[in-house]
C-alpha cells in the first residue's frame, strides 16, 4: 500500500512538472488574454485634425464610462459629421485663445479638444453653453472614471471652443464625427 502512494505521488508530481514545463514562462493565463484582446484600439496618441466649419453653436458637453475607454462628447445639434470640424492633440499646457490665459488642467496629461462650433449664437451672440472660463464643465462628474481626470473650459473665440481634458496619462485616442456629434475616446491602456 505505501508503494502504491509512492507511485502515485510520483505519477502526479511527474504530470504537474511535464505540464509546467510545456508551458512557457512568458505565457498568460486564458482569462487575462481575453480581457486583454478584447480591449485592441490601434488608435495612436499623434493629433488628430479636420478642417470644415460650421456656425452651428454647441450646446452641451457629456461623458461616459466604458470597458475600453472614457468617452468624451460634445453636442452640436444640427452639425453634420462632415462639416464639424475639429483639432484634437496632447499639449504640455493649455492656453486659452486670443488672451494667452494659462488654464491649470488636472492629470498626467492635457488632451485639448477645439471644435469648430461657437458656444454663443453668432447672430445674437447668446451663450448656447453654460461652461466658464478656467472651470470644470458643468454637469459633468468624473467620479469612478479609469482614464480621465479633470475637465476645463477654455472658452468660445471666433467660431471655435476650446476644451481641456485631464487624463492619467498620454493615452491613445480617436476622434469620431456623428449627426450633431464630435466624440473623442480615450482608451485605459496601450
Amino acid at each position: 500500500m505505501v508503494r502504491t502512494r509512492t507511485v502515485w505521488a510520483a505519477a502526479a508530481l511527474l504530470t504537474v512538472t511535464l505540464g509546467m514545463a510545456a508551458v512557457p514562462a512568458n505565457a498568460v493565463p486564458a482569462t487575462t488574454a481575453r480581457a486583454a484582446a478584447a480591449c485592441p484600439t490601434g488608435w495612436g496618441s499623434l493629433g488628430k485634425t479636420y478642417s470644415a466649419g460650421t456656425a452651428t453653436p454647441l450646446t452641451n458637453v457629456r461623458t461616459g464610462r466604458h470597458d475600453c475607454y472614457d468617452r468624451f462628447v460634445v453636442d452640436v445639434p444640427g452639425a453634420s459629421g462632415a462639416e464639424l470640424g475639429f483639432s484634437v492633440g496632447y499639449v504640455d499646457h493649455l492656453y486659452q485663445d486670443a488672451s494667452g490665459r494659462l488654464i491649470p488642467v488636472g492629470g498626467g496629461a492635457i488632451l485639448e479638444v477645439r471644435v469648430d462650433a461657437p458656444a454663443y449664437n453668432p447672430e445674437t451672440g447668446a451663450s448656447t453653453y453654460p461652461g466658464r472660463v478656467a472651470q470644470p464643465l458643468p454637469g459633468v462628474n468624473l467620479t469612478g472614471y479609469r482614464t480621465f481626470r479633470d475637465t476645463r473650459y477654455a472658452g468660445s473665440f471666433e467660431g471655435v471652443t476650446q476644451f481641456g481634458l485631464g487624463v492619467r496619462a498620454h493615452l491613445p485616442f480617436r476622434v469620431q464625427r456623428t449627426a450633431d456629434h464630435l466624440v473623442v475616446d480615450v482608451a485605459h491602456t496601450w
